[in-house]
């Protein structure tokens, strides 16, 4: 699964070729969520200031995942999203 963006010990994944809806997967420590791209629907668990920051991300990159997300539906490569400052 290739990661397209760190920050703040959080691991920002994407699979290739990946289950609707467009999501991303999250990894913090033993915590690991999936993030609907469009509604920032979680599932999974993460302690509340790394899902605060994970939000934060996407609200800031929705449209850039969004793009990650059509590459990686037709195994191009995915790149990397700007982390949070």
């Amino acid at each position: 699964m290739p990661q397209i963006s760190f920050f703040y010990g959080i691991i920002i994944l994407m699979n290739f070729s990946d289950h609707a809806p467009a999501h991303f997967h999250a990894w913090y420590g033993d915590y690991k969520i999936i993030v609907s791209i469009k509604d920032g629907i979680v599932k999974g668990e993460m302690p509340g200031r790394a899902l605060r920051m994970i939000l934060e991300w996407l609200d800031l990159h929705r449209e850039e995942l969004l793009g990650c997300w059509d590459r990686a539906q037709k195994g191009d490569p995915l790149g990397k999203i700007e982390p949070l400052k």
